[in-house]
This record gives structure tokens, C-alpha cells and sequence, in this order.
């Protein structure tokens, strides 16, 4: 039990350490594609010990609820990845203490006070924001039920561990239509989750065009630190869901020695490497949708999942 809580600790402490990195390699990557030089791809961690490093200020309006926020976005991602294979192929300590769908409503509640805090301020930014947010997630969560309930369905569990098996066991399982309608669907998920272009930019600067940006506009400090971090980590998070569970087992540990579970790490981050890739070339060739066409895009997801379902059913 004592080496099983410790792989998960250690599962934890590359979620944390390596989130703001492969957000850096991300952001550099897109620069490189672009022809600029932009930053180092360490820059992140540089962000977070000046914002680390710097007094925060909290307005005279804001509620225990400002305070608790940027606590509860930094911590849901770190509790959805003792419930995740990230490392291991194999159940840890607290594997099961939630399924696919838990992990998903506690990735929620990290948005949820997030668009609270941004209208506790009274800044009129803020609440423009959170409702845009609320109408991309209102959206998103009909493809989010669609996805797991044909996971459910489809691999006879919601729990990540079994899920994981069933893609490769057999191979043809892979390349079910059903599977890679799946993967589509969660990949545009993702997307507006995490908001990436088409969906959002996360680069942008401009108050009025913010949606996901917009509900920190107010933090500053540590505040600030624990908001983007969380952040970072909510997007690493999702990429070990969709790769180790919903791809393939590939890279992740088999065996229970340290040794094994350690060099698990590096493939692990090559294949999230090979996926970075994928949202350059989505982030670079598309261009971000105006507000009223974020519908129709989420609209494609939720089909291209229902697809999924029905193929899945009728075992195509």
C-alpha cells in the first residue's frame, strides 16, 4: 500500500512540476511555426515565481469566494490525477474513488468558482467573461455526457484503469470507427475546456474578446500564480485522460518497481510531445471563432460524439 500511495504522489508531482513546461513547449512551438522567436519554452516557471514573488490586491468588494478560488483551481486538477493513469497502467491507492465522469465534475467545480470570482469583483469585465464561459460550457457538457456514456458503453466501465484495456485488447478495438469518433470528439472538447483557438485565444489581450482570460482579470500575486498553475495543470490533465486512457495504454508502467514507473515519465511526455504537435497545427491553421459560431463548433463535437454512440451500439 505505502509503494502504491507513493506512485500516486509521484503521478501528482509530475502533473504539478511539468504542467507549466509543456505549456511553455506549446507556446513555443506555435511561435516556431509562426516564424518568431518567442520565449523560452521555461518561461512559465520565470511568470510564476515574479507573480510568486509580487504583493497581491484584493478589491474591497470581493467576497471569502475570491479568496477560496484560485485554492480550488489549483487543487482539482491535482485530485483528478490520483484518479488517472498518468504513470502507471496499473490501480493505485485512490484509483477508485471516482470514475471518468467524477474526475470531470471535479475539473468543473474549478470552473465554476472561477466565473463565480470573476463577478464577486463587480468588474464589469469579469462578468462579461464567466457568462461567455458558462455558454462554452453549457455546450460542451452534453459532449462531455455523450463521451463518457459511450465509454461506459462501449468498454463496460467508467473507471480509467479498465477504460485504458480495452482500446488494444484486441488491436482492432483501436481502430473502431466508434473509437476514433471518440478521440475527435474529446479533442474538440479539450479545446473549449482548456480555451485554445478555435474556441478562445489564450494569448489574447483584449478585454472584450476574453472568455476563459477574462475571469483572472482581477488577480494579481499569488492569487494570480495559483490561477494560471491551476490552469496549466487542467490542460495536462486532460491530455494524460485522453492519451492514457482514451488513445492508448502505450508508455505508461506495467511492472511495480520504481525504476520502471520513473521511465514510464519520458514516454509519457512523448506522446503528450506528439499531441502538442496536433494543436499547433489545429491552433495555426484555424483562426479564432467569433462568439455566436462557438455553437456551431461544439455543435460539431456533440454530433461527431452521438456518432460515436450510435457506431458504438451497433458495433461498427
Amino acid at each position: 500500500m505505502a509503494r502504491s500511495i507513493g506512485f500516486n504522489l509521484l503521478q501528482v508531482l509530475f502533473v504539478v512540476a511539468l504542467a507549466p513546461l509543456v505549456a511553455g513547449v506549446l507556446s513555443r512551438l506555435k511561435e516556431i511555426v509562426q516564424s518568431r522567436r518567442g520565449p523560452s519554452v521555461f518561461q512559465p516557471y520565470r511568470d510564476l515565481r515574479k507573480l510568486f514573488n509580487k504583493d497581491e490586491v484584493v478589491s474591497e468588494q470581493a467576497s471569502w469566494i475570491f479568496r477560496v478560488t484560485p485554492h480550488v483551481v489549483f487543487v482539482a486538477p491535482i485530485f483528478v490525477a490520483t484518479l488517472i493513469p498518468v504513470l502507471t497502467s496499473y490501480p493505485l491507492f485512490f484509483a477508485f474513488m471516482g470514475d471518468m465522469l467524477g474526475g470531470g465534475f471535479v475539473l468543473a467545480l474549478g470552473g465554476f468558482f472561477a466565473t463565480l470570482a470573476a463577478v464577486d469583483t463587480a468588474n464589469p469585465y469579469g462578468p462579461m467573461g464567466a457568462s461567455r464561459t458558462r455558454m462554452v460550457g453549457f455546450l460542451a457538457e452534453p459532449v462531455f455526457m455523450i463521451v463518457f456514456f459511450t465509454v461506459s458503453f462501449v468498454a463496460g466501465s467508467t473507471i480509467p484503469y479498465i477504460v485504458q484495456q480495452h482500446w488494444v485488447t484486441p488491436l482492432s478495438n483501436f481502430f473502431a470507427p466508434s473509437h476514433v469518433l471518440l478521440v475527435i470528439a474529446f479533442v474538440m472538447l479539450i479545446l473549449a475546456e482548456a480555451g485554445r483557438i478555435p474556441v478562445d485565444n489564450p494569448t489574447g489581450h483584449f478585454e472584450l474578446a476574453m472568455i476563459d482570460e477574462s475571469k483572472s482579470l482581477e488577480y494579481s500575486g499569488t492569487g494570480m500564480a495559483l490561477m494560471k498553475w491551476g490552469g496549466q495543470m487542467k490542460l495536462l490533465v486532460l491530455m494524460c485522460i485522453l492519451l492514457n486512457v482514451l488513445v492508448t495504454p502505450w508508455g505508461l508502467a506495467s511492472g511495480k518497481s520504481t525504476l520502471e514507473v520513473l521511465l514510464a515519465g519520458p514516454l509519457v511526455l512523448f506522446k503528450i510531445g506528439l499531441f502538442l504537435l496536433v494543436l499547433v497545427v489545429i491552433e495555426s491553421s484555424l483562426s479564432k471563432l467569433r462568439l455566436f459560431r462557438v455553437g456551431e463548433f461544439l455543435g460539431a463535437a456533440f454530433v461527431t460524439s452521438v456518432v460515436a454512440m450510435i457506431t458504438g451500439l451497433l458495433n461498427f
